[in-house]
């Protein structure tokens, strides 16, 4: 279930942010960052307010930095939720856009980066995302997975869990608790078949790793360490 946390400090969308470009993939418009000459690439899902988020952008510009080739879709075809539209408040807005159906989309768009030439591909999934990208890790469709403070992931989603999968949680998360997070956490030790690191980050809330305020140095420190562990993670897995 999303909640007030999941709309908390929404980002002023900006299209032309980022060092990359735009372009389709399988009828879906995708930022794209990095050389299309790599053999390894990083997806990431956002969360509910899009691909057009500068600070999502500036996270996939330096996801590409380390050698990647990095593709954000927009799953929600131009359709971000919208705070300001009060009378389409989040329950009626997932309506359109639940994660089952960018679980969906994201299997044409992962066929059509592998015709670019890519052999390998991890997944990071932001809030909104993480429930996309424990799909994918379910049926083996990626190589790695990152979930950032998911939403929507249940117990028996990490069970099925089949790909070397990090999850990084929240202090302060009603929408996936701490308390929650250490339950993965075990799930995940045993299963010694699939290599797996849990984090649960202190003095953080939901939606601290893109939705922090570039102005506060206290903000951008905690979601730099995260990234930081994300990044880790893509250059142990995807090779």
């Amino acid at each position: 279930m999303l909640g007030p946390q999941c709309c908390e400090n929404p980002p002023v969308l900006n299209p032309l942010s980022g060092s990359g470009h735009v372009e389709k993939l399988c009828g879906l418009d995708a930022y794209v960052s990095g050389s299309p000459d790599s053999k390894k690439c990083v997806l990431l899902v956002s969360d509910i307010y899009g691909y057009e988020a500068p600070n999502l952008r500036e996270l996939a510009d330096k996801v590409a930095a380390f050698g990647f080739y990095v593709v954000v879709p927009d799953y929600f075809y131009g359709d971000p939720y919208d705070p300001s539209h009060q009378n389409r408040p989040v329950p009626v807005w997932i309506k359109d856009h639940g994660p089952d159906k960018g679980f969906e989309d994201t299997k044409p768009v992962l066929e059509a980066i592998k015709n670019k030439g890519i052999t390998a591909i991890g997944s990071a999934g932001i809030c909104w995302g993480g429930k996309v990208v424990v799909e994918l890790s379910k049926q083996e469709l990626i190589q790695a997975a990152v979930l950032l403070h998911p939403t929507y992931v249940t117990v028996d989603d990490i069970k099925g869990v089949k790909v070397p999968i990090a999850i990084l949680g929240a202090e302060d998360d009603f929408l996936t608790p701490p308390a929650l997070v250490k339950q993965f956490e075990e799930i995940l030790a045993s299963k010694p078949e699939v290599s797996s690191y849990v984090k649960i980050f202190p003095n953080v809330s939901h939606g601290w790793t893109t939705r922090y305020d570039i102005n506060e140095p206290e903000a951008v420190k905690a979601a730099e360490e995260a990234h930081k562990e994300m990044l880790d993670w893509f250059v142990t897995y995807v090779k």
